[in-house]
């Protein structure tokens, strides 16, 4: 069936041979192809997943607050920071109490705030 149909040198008709691939190409590819693939005991090295900020340095207020940050203190200014995260959740809470959102709703916005915090840089 594969020879009825007269395309020459296709592999999408049956012919997963080497004769597929003619000439310079196929001798290249087997030259750049190991003959024997080492796998002995080869440490694999995996990067670790790091919780990060991808807007980190951008946005409209994130030199002030890498400023801040700088003459603070980093363990103080992370306190800070818990601080207003935790008062700005506050609000949103008593926001959606006072429109009568649901739980979901409250965090579909908290996770807006967030989003938009790292946007602007404050998540810098």
């Amino acid at each position: 069936m594969a020879s009825a149909i007269p395309v020459i040198g296709s592999s999408f008709y049956g012919d997963w041979g080497a004769s597929s691939m003619v000439g310079e190409d196929y001798s290249a590819l087997v030259k750049s192809v190991p003959s024997q693939v080492p796998f002995g005991n080869r440490k694999v090295v995996r990067c670790k997943p790091m919780m990060k900020n991808i807007n980190e340095g951008k946005g409209l207020f994130a030199p002030i607050v890498v400023i801040t940050r700088n003459i603070v203190g980093k363990k103080r200014f992370n306190q800070l920071r818990g601080k207003a995260i935790a008062l700005h959740s506050q609000v949103i809470t008593e926001f959606c109490k006072s429109i009568g959102a649901d739980a979901k709703q409250r965090q579909g916005l908290i996770r807006l705030a967030k989003k938009n915090g790292e946007r602007l840089g404050f998540l810098a």
